[in-house]
Formats: structure tokens, C-alpha cells, sequence
């Protein structure tokens, strides 16, 4: 279910303006400047969410290499080897 929530927030928010966007370039006028920033502004959400992500999984290997580090100060071995 926490899943199913942190899909919808990463990739539902970017979509819902997007699609008001893409709504807002169809009616025209004034509208559609909206749309182009409504556009951007949904591209910038989702890439914020990929750059946060990606960032996770940094630290993660980050903590993994300074515990191998660790391990490889105590036993002389490298824990891979």
C-alpha cells in the first residue's frame, strides 16, 4: 500500500500538471502560455524526484563501501574476495 502512495506522489503529481498543461495549450489564448508553464513545471517535479532518488541510492553505496572499508581495516581482506 506505502507503495502504491509513493508512485502516485512521485509520478501522479507530475502527470496531473502536465495534463493540466496539455489542457491549458488546447484551449489557447492566454491559456496556453499557462500550459507551457504548467508543462516545465511538471518535467521539473518528476525530475526532482529522479535526482532525490538517485541520491538515495548514492548514500546507500556510499555507507556499503565505508563498512567494506571497515571490515578491510579489521581482517586485512577485502570482504568481496
Amino acid at each position: 500500500m506505502r507503495q502504491l502512495g509513493l508512485a502516485a506522489v512521485r509520478y501522479g503529481i507530475p502527470l496531473a500538471i502536465a495534463i493540466a498543461g496539455i489542457v491549458c495549450l488546447f484551449i489557447g489564448g492566454d491559456a496556453a502560455g499557462a500550459g507551457v508553464v504548467l508543462i516545465g513545471s511538471a518535467f521539473m517535479v518528476l525530475l526532482i524526484n529522479v535526482l532525490f532518488r538517485v541520491s538515495i541510492v548514492s548514500n546507500r553505496e556510499r555507507e556499503e563501501e565505508e563498512q567494506a572499508r571497515e571490515a578491510f581495516e579489521r581482517s586485512g581482506r577485502w570482504p568481496d574476495e
